[in-house]
């Protein structure tokens, strides 16, 4: 459970306990009752098993493959994965390699529909790229309409494991990855992911040929 579900939770426990008090209205105190008991579930944190095979990169949130295209950076071409969490999902982000972080960039934006290709250029949204040792693996936090704030609990120099819990985004929201050239696919759109045990791609090992190549 995040700390977060249990500050909203007692928050309207407290309102709870206020109506009933100056009320005695059950149907009036059953309102932040349910809302409290949506907060302690959407804020779990359920443990994952994580893979261990050399050279896999996990999913870092849960939620629906709803882009795979490739895009050029200054570092050269990559492919981006965009994964789209709805309110249902569980929104704790984890590290898709081990590694350590290289950049850490917030910037502040909009609060356009995650599902709107837009929302990469103009939401509110948190860069964290990983030097996994001779390759780079970012990703992107995206506040939705929904979300409205970001947390990213890392920093430059941190070392990070493969399916480390490294943030949250609160309520709708989308995280894209961006994967190395080299990297073979594993998932397809429309794939559901679960953050920290989905393999989305998998990095040749040495003396393994490169698909494509």
């Amino acid at each position: 459970m995040v700390r977060d579900g249990f500050f909203y939770a007692f928050g309207l426990g407290v309102v709870a306990v206020v109506l009933w008090l100056l009320t005695k209205v059950a149907v009036l105190v059953a309102i932040p009752v349910v809302l409290a008991l949506f907060f302690l579930w959407f804020f779990r944190d359920p443990n994952r098993s994580v893979p261990t095979e050399p050279g896999q990169i996990v999913s870092p949130a849960d939620g629906v493959v709803t882009e795979a295209e490739w895009i050029e950076t200054t570092t050269g071409s990559r492919l981006r994965l965009s994964i789209f969490l709805n309110v249902f999902d569980v929104h704790v982000n984890r590290s898709p390699v081990s590694g350590t972080v290289k950049i850490v960039e917030h910037r502040e934006g909009q609060f356009m529909n995650a599902m709107n290709p837009e929302s990469v250029l103009h939401n509110e949204q948190t860069l964290v790229v990983i030097d996994g040792g001779g390759y780079d693996v970012g990703f992107k936090q995206i506040a939705g309409l929904l979300a409205r704030r970001i947390v990213c609990n890392v920093k430059p120099g941190d070392r990070v494991e493969r399916g480390q819990r490294v943030g949250l985004i609160k309520f709708g929201s989308r995280v894209d990855v961006l994967l190395p050239s080299e990297a073979n696919l594993k998932v397809k759109m429309g794939s559901r992911v679960k953050g920290g045990s989905t393999v989305l791609a998998v990095l040749p090992q040495p003396g393994e040929p490169v698909l494509g190549a």
